[in-house]
């Protein structure tokens, strides 16, 4: 899944602030490359297979100097094939606790429900789609937003 968003990249040279959040798996992993600023620049879903092939794209296209990394399922493979698509890139263990939780939350922030699905309880709704590149994604904006704090 692929879901390309403010400007595909036209005219970006520098990584300047920019991060890569990686929601690791076992066969599947979110994706979210992020401005310094918080703004998704891409969002995608990635089989494990083809994720160096993946990191290799975003970073011709977005370069980027950070790579965001959930610390629990599948990180140690994941951290491997990071560091060996991305040599130039830092790459940070950030904890997912609770992250799974958020991503819904936002996912249905940019996707809100409708028909009888808007009636359920927030706690019961369950996005009808894969959403591992919105727990990247929150784990980019709690980076940055505890990156901006301190």
């Amino acid at each position: 899944m692929h879901v390309p968003l403010a400007g595909e990249g036209a005219g970006i040279s520098s990584g300047a602030g920019r991060v890569l959040a990686i929601d690791p798996g076992t066969s599947k992993c979110g994706l979210a490359l992020v401005s310094g600023e918080g703004q998704p620049l891409e969002l995608r879903i990635v089989p494990l297979r083809r994720l160096a092939e993946s990191l290799q794209e975003l970073a011709q296209t977005f370069p980027f100097e950070v790579v965001l990394l959930g610390d629990r399922t599948g990180s140690g493979a994941v951290q491997r094939i990071v560091a060996a698509a991305c040599p130039g890139a830092r790459i940070v263990l950030v904890a997912e606790h609770l992250s799974t939780l958020r991503a819904r939350e936002r996912y249905f922030r940019d996707h809100p429900p409708r028909g009888w699905r808007r009636l359920l309880p927030q706690g019961l709704r369950v996005p009808p789609v894969p959403h591992d590149h919105y727990v990247a994604l929150v784990l980019a904006e709690d980076y940055l937003g505890r990156s901006h704090t301190t």
